[in-house]
């Protein structure tokens, strides 16, 4: 259950990109971005990011141990975002990164999830004679 609300929390971080993505792409057909080059850039980039996120919430789903990482990383990533809109007076996208962050975390970490996420420790080998 963890595990799939962790899947939620990434898809949703996502989706977030994604529409980022977008709305950078929309900038730079209309031609406010600082240069046409550096908007195209940022909505590959985005596009492209918004893609792993999407296939690390599917290995999350699948309960895959690979996707316990990268999972992490994006939720330390989108808390440290969270952190600058919220410095810099844009709280209504802060508040929500932070929170994502914090969920994401607490769902990766409960004892269901590191159970199913991480190998099983191994029993001692018996003393060579």
């Amino acid at each position: 259950m963890s595990i799939s609300l962790a899947a939620v929390v990434e898809a949703v971080q996502a989706a977030g990109v994604f529409a980022a993505a977008v709305l950078a792409g929309i900038s730079a057909a209309e031609g406010k971005s600082y240069q046409s080059s550096s908007g195209i850039a940022l909505t590959l980039i985005g596009a492209g990011t918004a893609v792993l996120l999407a296939l690390i919430a599917i290995g999350l789903l699948r309960v895959r141990r690979w996707s316990r990482t990268p999972a992490l990383l994006t939720q330390l990533f989108t808390g440290i975002v969270g952190i600058y809109l919220v410095q810099g007076d844009r709280l209504w996208l802060g508040g929500p990164a932070i929170a994502l962050a914090v969920a994401g975390f607490a769902l990766l970490l409960v004892p269901p999830s590191l159970r199913a996420l991480t190998f099983a420790a191994r029993e001692p080998s018996a003393p060579a004679k």
